[in-house]
């Protein structure tokens, strides 16, 4: 089974992450923001990843920590539960559109962390979430994850639909990704022999 459980503690945020990588993208969310909960929820629902997320962090700060350690955690959990990642199809990509918004997402379990980030939001705030803090959680995400990301919105004017769009579209691409081949379900997806 392709699971995983982290436990984060600092001495500024304590986090409890479990993943099924072959679930039904079930999910029970609590990180004390609550656009940044729906947003996880969209994640696990559309990339078919059960989460179970529970952040208490220093809030009355700021979000930083929260969001930062979260995606560090959530990350961590992915990697490993794949494991050798054996079978998987590792590459994949994805067109996310939300309603006058249009995302282009690919992603490539590498284990060499990188993020590209081609998005913009004209406002400060989605709720009571900083949305500069989207990028910063996608690079944590991808850095334990071991995931070079390229996430970009081509076009769109709704800051909602902007991250919503982002965010289905890392699920679509992890979905695919994380899926075993079953033409080369033993095998590791690369010439070196290790991911």
């Amino acid at each position: 089974m392709r699971t995983a459980t982290i436990s984060r503690r600092t001495s500024e945020t304590s986090i409890d992450v479990t993943v099924d990588l072959d679930g039904t993208g079930a999910y029970a969310i609590s990180t004390g923001v609550g656009f940044f909960d729906h947003m996880l929820e969209q994640l696990s629902r559309h990339s078919l990843i059960d989460m179970q997320v529970k952040t208490v962090g220093d809030l009355h700060i700021d979000q930083h920590h929260t969001v930062e350690d979260t995606g560090l955690a959530l990350g961590a959990a992915i990697a490993q539960a794949l494991g050798e990642k054996r079978g998987i199809r590792r590459y994949a990509d994805a067109l996310s559109p939300m309603d006058e918004t249009l995302a282009r997402v690919a992603v490539d379990i590498s284990g060499r962390p990188w993020l590209v980030w081609k998005t913009e939001f004209s406002t400060k705030k989605l709720g009571e979430m900083d949305t500069e803090m989207f990028e910063h959680f996608f690079h944590s995400l991808a850095q334990t994850a071991g995931l070079t990301l390229h996430i970009e919105t081509l076009y769109g004017s709704n800051n909602h639909h902007i991250a919503e769009a982002c965010f289905k579209g890392v699920a679509r691409a992890l979905r695919e990704a994380c899926e075993i081949d079953p033409r080369k379900a033993d095998a590791i997806p690369s010439t070196k022999g290790s991911l």
